[in-house]
């Protein structure tokens, strides 16, 4: 049985990262996957922020404070336990004919990091956003493909990225649901 998921990963990775390209997407993925790199996003991002917390009233506020802990929660359980643990490597590091469209990196590949970040960030915003919930998702669905398509990680990396993601900021979201609920019931008892 694994050995037959190991071979569909493989044989996915190599239609997506060969076979189903253009040269739209070999300008597109590769601008997508890094976009986290690129000091305009990050000042976008940054600015964001500030004004969420200025002038986002308090679902802004909160739903700022959720994402924080929640992509440092999700990514440090991801990062820091189950790519350790599972230990395997990028496909640019094990297979011979890997199209890299960008820097192959030293890291390990399941989950992927860029898609545990990206659905954690869409369900926690999706969360306090409804209706920006379906961009969010298609971003980062986006996102996650991108690593696919420029060479770092195999179909199943990407989508144990994206469970992850998903189960962790729902897990989150509950938890601060149910502590929230717990501060007020302690504040009506008076206690």
């Amino acid at each position: 049985m694994m050995e037959a998921l190991y071979a569909l990963d493989i044989s996915l990775f190599h239609r997506i990262n060969e076979v189903w390209t253009n040269s739209v997407f070999d300008v597109v993925m590769p601008f997508l996957t890094d976009l986290n790199k690129q000091p305009l996003m990050l000042a976008v991002v940054g600015a964001l922020i500030v004004w969420g917390l200025w002038k986002g009233g308090e679902r802004g506020r909160r739903a700022i404070a959720m994402l924080v802990i929640t992509i440092i929660i999700t990514d440090q359980v991801n990062s820091g336990l189950i790519k350790s643990f599972v230990d395997r490597p990028r496909p640019c590091q094990e297979l011979a004919e890997v199209r890299m469209l960008v820097d192959c990196g030293p890291g390990k590949s399941f989950p992927s990091s860029h898609a545990v970040n990206s659905f954690a960030g869409a369900i926690v915003l999706g969360f306090f956003f409804p209706r920006v919930l379906w961009y969010l998702l298609g971003y980062a669905f986006l996102v996650a493909y991108s690593r696919i398509y420029v060479g770092a990680h195999y179909p199943f990396d990407v989508l144990g990225g994206a469970a992850l993601g998903t189960l962790g900021a729902m897990a989150i979201l509950w938890a601060g649901m149910w502590a929230e609920k717990m501060i007020l019931r302690r504040k009506v008892d008076g206690r």
